[in-house]
Formats: C-alpha cells, structure tokens, sequence
C-alpha cells in the first residue's frame, strides 16, 4: 500500500452483486465517490485518490471491476457486458446505504462510468471521465470500425478479442509485460514520434514488441509495479480482457440510447499525449451535445495516459474542486 493510502486508513470490504461479490476499498466519510479503475489496473490506481478526497470531505470507494483484484470472475464472457457492470455499480451504491453517488472512471472505467451515468441517472447523479472522452453509442458495429483501424497492422482490440491469445504473450512474464505498457503510454516513458505504435501488433506479431524497455515511469515504483502484477499472477487476465470482447454485444444492448446524451453535471480530464484524447478529438469537440452537463474539460500538457498516477496532485485539484461545485 503506498504512502497516500496507508492500511489503517482505508477499509476493504465485499459487497454482493448480480453474480457475486465485488471487491472495494473505502476511505472517508460524506457523499458517496464512486471510483471505477481501467485495463490493466486494479482499485489500486486510485490509491492517491482515495486520502484526497476523504480529506474534501467525501466517502472515497474504489472498486476492483468484475474481473479484477478481489471481485468475481465469472467463466461466461457474456458476464462482462456493459449492462452486467452496471448493475454491479448500481449494486455497490445501494449496499453502502446509499442512493446515489457521483461516479468517476479511468480508461474502461471511465467508458463504464458514462453508461452507469447514462443508464441509470436516478442512481449516479454526476460523472467525472478520466483519459477516454464520452462518445454516445452509434455508428457501425465496432469490431468493424476497429479491423479498419488497422489496414497492414492490427488493431490491439482486435488483438484481444480471440479467448487465450492475448493471455498467451501476458501470462508468462505479467510483471514485465505491465511495466511495458504501463512505460508504453506515460507521457515521460512513451515511444519518440514516429516510432511504432504500441497500439497496433504487426502480423504474427505481439504486442509487446512495441513496449519500451527500461526505466519504469516516475509515477511507478517497484513496489507499485509488484501490486499491480501480483493481483494479476493470481487471478489472470481472462476476466479483464473479456470487457474487450463484449464491445459489440453492447453495441447490441445499448440499442435504445443511440446517440443519447449524458445530461448531469459532467468532468472530463484527458492527457495531451495520450492517444485515447487525441484519436477522439472529435467526441471532445462535440461535448456541448453529448454532455451538455458538462462543467469544465481539461488537457493536462506533457500527460499521457494513467493520468490520475501521472499527475496525482494536478488531478487531485481538478476532482476536490468539481465535487465542491456539484448540488448536495
């Protein structure tokens, strides 16, 4: 456990969901701040977050996914639908005593966020978007937009959708393989313009062939890194990367809110290096239709993408700061 979130300040608990049981750490006391972390993390990456906001005057909880850390795996990939985690947030808010709660997600999270937010506005009453913009369901399936994205190459989520492939590169070496993504999208760490993209393996190829070597991010110590490998030694990858292979049952689920907008009051932070911000430049641009709840958007320059450990104190600010704003 890091310096900011020190054991006997934080409790863990498991809470019953629709298909079992979810993994949460809580910190503080007031409004309830629902925090929902990405791929490849755990509740761990809000371990800054977590004492900042207890100390505003919040109950902090976050939350491993289905899938992740200490919460269920169901065997079904099916489980892992965006509907399913939704209810396993809706799920959370009400066992804590609560009736709503402002929720706040990262990368996954922060796309699992939104569509809690938007499928169930009487429950999460604000959303904060971290690194991945909102982007309302529509458009062609996306397994087809994504084997379009990558003409010679392939797209790394369509890398990840064959069961046990992606397991296969990760598996055997989970501490190396996370330092190298992990180095791969920071902003101090990532590959120079004009190198390789990480996001995309070549045919036959691997993804952590384009993974840098060597120094980890400043953001992440050793003993970050062996948090975060040793949950995944444990439980694998499978329940992580089947949220991967549900996008275009979603697309299916999410039938009725095409094109629909989040209307509560909304944050979005993204990095100014990371690819999730500057491939959805357009969703940001678009922003006064899709969150017209929208109450401020900031690009942190030189940030890449694990945002909130990249720039704790800058993103620490931004959060205390809009939550102060919203109505009680």
């Amino acid at each position: 456990m890091s310096r900011s979130a020190p054991a006997a300040s934080v409790t863990h608990r498991l809470v019953s969901s629709s298909t079992g049981r979810i993994h949460l750490v809580e910190q503080g006391s007031g409004p309830l701040v629902l925090l929902v972390h990405g791929f490849p993390e755990s509740w761990y990456s809000w371990r800054h977050q977590l004492p900042a906001l207890a100390a505003a005057g919040f109950r902090a909880v976050a939350v491993d996914v289905r899938g992740y850390g200490r919460s269920s795996k169901p065997e079904n990939v099916a489980s892992y639908r965006m509907l399913e985690l939704v209810e396993d947030n809706v799920a959370v808010v009400h066992t804590l005593g609560e009736q709503t709660a402002v929720i706040v997600g990262h990368d996954w999270g922060a796309t699992i966020a939104a569509n809690s937010a938007l499928i169930r506005p009487d429950v999460f009453r604000a959303v904060g978007l971290l690194s991945v913009p909102y982007a309302p369901r529509g458009g062609p399936r996306p397994s087809e937009v994504f084997a379009r994205m990558g003409g010679e190459e392939e797209f790394y989520v369509s890398y990840f959708q064959e069961p046990g492939r992606a397991e296969a590169e990760i598996e055997p070496d989970v501490r190396g393989w996370l330092a190298g993504i992990y180095a791969a999208l920071s902003g101090d760490t990532m590959p120079r313009t004009g190198s390789p993209d990480p996001h995309f393996v070549s045919r036959g190829g691997k993804l952590r062939d384009r993974f840098p070597s060597g120094r980890l991010p400043a953001w992440l110590s050793e003993d970050d890194l062996d948090a975060y490998a040793a949950e995944f030694e444990r439980t694998g990858l499978t329940g992580a990367l089947n949220r991967y292979r549900n996008m275009d049952r979603d697309w299916e689920d999410l039938a009725d809110f095409d094109g629909a907008p989040i209307t509560q009051p909304s944050l979005f932070i993204g990095g100014a290096l990371d690819a999730s911000t500057t491939w959805m430049a357009d969703a940001i641009a678009a922003y006064s239709a899709t969150l017209p709840g929208l109450v401020s958007s900031r690009i942190l320059d030189g940030c890449g993408h694990w945002i909130q450990q990249e720039r704790r104190e800058e993103v620490n600010e931004i959060l205390t700061g809009w939550l102060a704003s919203l109505p009680a």
